[in-house]
C-alpha cells in the first residue's frame, strides 16, 4: 500500500493509528478540530471571561499566602510565555524549575532572565543524579518508546509536593493546544503518571534503589488531587496565542533566545527526539509539532514540509550529543549501539495502574463517597494538563 499524506497536515499512513476519511483528512486532524471547537475556537470573550474568573479565584484563595499558584518553567517557549502572561494578570507564582541534570546552557540563561526581569521567586528542584540516572538507564534498556516518562513523572510529583508544602492549590501548565495537540498514540505512552509501569520497568532493568520518595503512587496522586484539591490549569486553553507575536515579545521583553526545535531546552530531550526516536523507532516528532502548527493556522503546510525536510539538527551536534549522553549515563558505545538495535517493546508489557486493582477500586469509591458526604468544595477546571 502506498503511503498517503493527510490532506490537511503532514502526518501520513506510515503511522499505524492514522486513518484517512473520504476527504483525505486524518483522524488526528478530526480530533484536533473537535477538541479545538470545545476549547480554543470559542469566542475570545467567553474564553477570556472564564480565565479572568479562574484568576480571581486563584487570587482569592491565595490572598493569605505569599503565592497564589505554581508555575513550572522549563525555559521553552510555552512556559516562558506563560510566565509573562502570569505577570500581566497580577498573579504571584512560585516558579519551579525541575533540574534533572540535562539543562542546556541556553535554557539556564533563559530561565534566569525570565525570573530576574519578572521579579519572581525561583525554586529549583534538583534531583539526586545517581538515582535519576539509574531510572533513565532502565528505560533506555527496556526499549519502550517513551523514555521521557521518568522526567514527566518526577516533574508531576515535584510540583504537587511543592504545592502541598506551600499550601498552594493551583499549578499552571504550559500545555498548548496549538503547538502540541497532534501526537500519534504510538509515539508516546498515553498514561504518563503510571507509577506501576515505571516501577516494573525499573525492577527489571534498573540497579540500586528506586527513588520512590521522589515519586507519587496512585494513592498519593488521588490524595493530592481530590483531598487536597490541587488543580492543574492550562491557561492557553483560554488565551490567544500567535507564535510569531509570542516569540517576538519574549525576545524583546525578556531577552529570551529561541531553540532550534520544540523541547530542545534539554540536552537529553534534544538527543532523544532528534536522534534516538528517528534512528531506533522511526519516529520524528517534528511531524506532529509542525502538524499542530498547520491545523491551528500558525504555519502553512508548504512551510511545514520545507521545515520537515531539514535534519532534526546537525549531524555533528548529534554525534557530540551521543558521546556526551552515553558517557553521562554510564553506557559504553558498544552497549548503547546494541540497545539501539533491540526491537521496540510496548509499555503495556510491564503492567499499568490503568488496570485498577480491587483495592484501588474500593479506595476510589470510598473516597468519592466520603467527599460527597462532607460536601467537599472541590472545583475542577477543565481541560486539565494533557500528559499526566
Amino acid at each position: 500500500m502506498p503511503v498517503k499524506m493527510c490532506s490537511q497536515c503532514i502526518l501520513d499512513t506510515s503511522i499505524k493509528s492514522l486513518e484517512l476519511d473520504e476527504n483525505g483528512i486524518c483522524n488526528y486532524c478530526r480530533q484536533y478540530a473537535e477538541y479545538a471547537e470545545k476549547t480554543i475556537n470559542r469566542s475570545s470573550e467567553i474564553r477570556h471571561k472564564e480565565f479572568n474568573d479562574i484568576v480571581a479565584e486563584m487570587k482569592e484563595r491565595g490572598k493569605n499566602n505569599p503565592y497564589d499558584c505554581i508555575l513550572g518553567l522549563s525555559g521553552g517557549m510555552d512556559s516562558s510565555y506563560l510566565a509573562l502572561i502570569t505577570k500581566e494578570y497580577g498573579l504571584r507564582p512560585l516558579v519551579v524549575h525541575f533540574d534533572n541534570g540535562w539543562n542546556s546552557e541556553l535554557a539556564v540563561s533563559n530561565i534566569q532572565n525570565i525570573v530576574n526581569k519578572l521579579g519572581f521567586d525561583l525554586y529549583t528542584y534538583v534531583i539526586d543524579w545517581e538515582a535519576f540516572k539509574n531510572l533513565q538507564r532502565a528505560y533506555i534498556k527496556s526499549s519502550v518508546v517513551d523514555i521521557e516518562v521518568p522526567t514527566d513523572q518526577l516533574i508531576f510529583s515535584a510540583l504537587y509536593k511543592i504545592a502541598r508544602q506551600h499550601r498552594i492549590k493551583y499549578i499552571l501548565s504550559g500545555f498548548n493546544v496549538k503547538t502540541e495537540q497532534m501526537l500519534p498514540v504510538e509515539w508516546f505512552y498515553t498514561y504518563k503518571g503510571d507509577y506501576r509501569n515505571l516501577v516494573n520497568i525499573f525492577k527489571k532493568y534498573g540497579t540500586g534503589k528506586l527513588p520512590s520518595k521522589l515519586l507519587m503512587n496512585y494513592f498519593d496522586q488521588q490524595y493530592h488531587k481530590k483531598v487536597l484539591g490541587i488543580q492543574n490549569i492550562s491557561p492557553f486553553v483560554y488565551l490567544d496565542f500567535d507564535i510569531n507575536t509570542v516569540r517576538q515579545r519574549l525576545q524583546d521583553e525578556l531577552g529570551w533566545r529561541p531553540y532550534p526545535n520544540k523541547h530542545f531546552e534539554s540536552v537529553f530531550t534534544r538527543f532523544y527526539q532528534g536522534y534516538m526516536l528517528p534512528v531506533k523507532f522511526g519516529i520524528d516528532k517534528r511531524r506532529a509539532h509542525l502538524s499542530s502548527l498547520v491545523v491551528s493556522g500558525l504555519m502553512t503546510k508548504e512551510d511545514a514540509l520545507k521545515e520537515y525536510a531539514k535534519n532534526t539538527y546537525s549531524l555533528e551536534e548529534q554525534m557530540a550529543d551521543r558521546d556526551y549522553v552515553i558517557k553521562k549515563l554510564g553506557f559504553s558505545s558498544e552497549e548503547f549501539d546494541k540497545i539501539m538495535r533491540e526491537p521496540r517493546r510496548p509499555h503495556e508489557e510491564f503492567g499499568s495502574d490503568n488496570n485498577r486493582t480491587i483495592i484501588q477500586k474500593v479506595f476510589d469509591k470510598s473516597l468519592n463517597a466520603y467527599l460527597r458526604f462532607i460536601g467537599y468544595p472541590l472545583r475542577i477546571h477543565k481541560p486539565l494538563i494533557k500528559t499526566i
